[in-house]
């Protein structure tokens, strides 16, 4: 089978980012295409960014799922009609809003999550896995949200410049990712309820580590039944900033009793499995994996439909539709995905003062599954399915 590689390259960063200028020889060119005007990018000084080669002061073995605040981000402003130009690399640091702003007074923001990885080496290239989902993800959002949102085009290039300029903090293969935040926020000042002005769109990065403390170790899940995720018609099957804050309640009461999150039912019936507080879920039984289908209260998550794909190529049966709490509680195996969490096998669930536990281990689907996604986000083996960007 053919490899599949979509390279982009630094060259014309020389011009702006003087740091950048030792790789030239060996880089080529950073390629844009966009149906709006590039956008342009202001002068950093030498003296305040290090070498793309000198690698970040950072104890890599102790790195969790924290802010690690790095050198650059970008930003780009936006008007209510879809236009979005003058982007920018900035130091990474606060912004400023107005305290009117429509996302500080009623929440009209998303984000995105994605990662990326280094090829073995500190000196191999930078994976990214399916960014392009991303950017159609949080187009499909801007849309329920009303508000614009940068073209595909101008996220891919924003997101692959913020990691070119963060190259230093990519951790070495096996010890993490550098975890990016795209941000689409209503920027502009609004009083009464309608859409802002003007909107902001940033993309950071950090290093991480494992998303849960237990690191790659089964979880434990505590199965809520009267906080509810999200409501038909609502805004569960977007990455609206406003679905998180309502779960930290619940995911607090959780962590206070031991259990690494919360997995919540639907809230018409109260008796089939949404998702957890940030990842999706499946379930096992027999050669049969079965998630709940994303019929607007949950998120359509990038891992969980390359998860699907990959389990397909492997032979399972892969099932979407509405999964109950008595086929959880007979599952094999429990499984949860993500951007952050990859893969995490579940060892137990908690319901109504009863205790479920689930095969784990390195003979499980799950274990499987992980290993051959994590396979293609590193490159260690061709991807076929051209879900891989390689930038240097």
């Amino acid at each position: 089978m053919m490899l599949v590689r979509r390279v982009v390259t630094t060259t014309s960063l020389a011009k702006f980012f003087p740091c950048f200028s030792s790789s030239l020889s060996k880089s080529g060119r950073f390629a844009y295409h966009a149906s709006s005007p590039a956008p342009s990018l202001n002068p950093i000084s030498d003296d305040s960014c290090g070498s793309e080669n000198e690698e970040a002061e950072i104890d890599w073995d102790e790195l969790g799922f924290g802010l690690v605040p790095t050198d650059y981000m970008y930003v780009m402003k936006g008007t209510q009609d879809g236009e979005f130009i003058n982007g920018e690399l900035n130091h990474f640091g606060d912004i400023k809003l107005s305290p009117s702003s429509g996302v500080l007074n009623y929440g009209q923001g998303l984000f995105e999550g994605l990662k990326a990885y280094r090829r073995k080496g500190m000196g191999g290239g930078i994976m990214l896995f399916r960014p392009e989902e991303n950017a159609l993800r949080m187009g499909m959002g801007a849309q329920r949200m009303c508000m614009p949102s940068p073209s595909v085009d101008q996220f891919l290039h924003a997101v692959k410049l913020t990691v070119l300029a963060n190259k230093r903090w990519v951790p070495p293969q096996g010890k993490g990712s550098l975890y990016v935040r795209p941000l689409l926020i209503g920027s502009g000042p609004v009083l009464g309820l309608a859409p802002a002005p003007e909107y902001m769109f940033l993309v950071y990065a950090s290093p991480v580590g494992n998303y849960f403390k237990e690191g790659v170790a089964p979880i434990n899940l505590l199965l809520a039944d009267k906080i509810h995720r999200a409501i038909p018609g609502g805004t569960g099957g977007i990455k609206a900033i406003s679905n998180y804050a309502p779960v930290l309640k619940a995911q607090m009461h959780a962590k206070s009793k031991g259990f690494t999150d919360v997995l919540y039912l639907d809230s018409v019936n109260k008796k089939y499995l949404e998702e957890a507080s940030s990842c999706n879920i499946f379930i096992v039984k027999g050669n049969v994996i079965s998630t709940p289908a994303t019929n607007g209260t949950i998120l359509p998550g990038i891992t969980r439909r390359s998860i699907i794909e990959l389990a397909n190529d492997l032979g399972y049966q892969v099932e979407e539709r509405l999964v109950s709490v008595d086929e959880l509680f007979d599952a094999d195996e429990v499984f949860c995905t993500g951007t952050a969490v990859v893969v995490a096998p579940v060892g137990c669930i908690s319901y109504c003062d009863q205790r479920y536990t689930f095969k784990t281990g390195v003979e499980t689907a799950a274990q499987r599954l992980y290993n051959t996604l994590t396979a293609i986000q590193m490159g260690h083996v061709q991807d076929t399915k051209g879900w891989t960007h390689e930038i240097q």
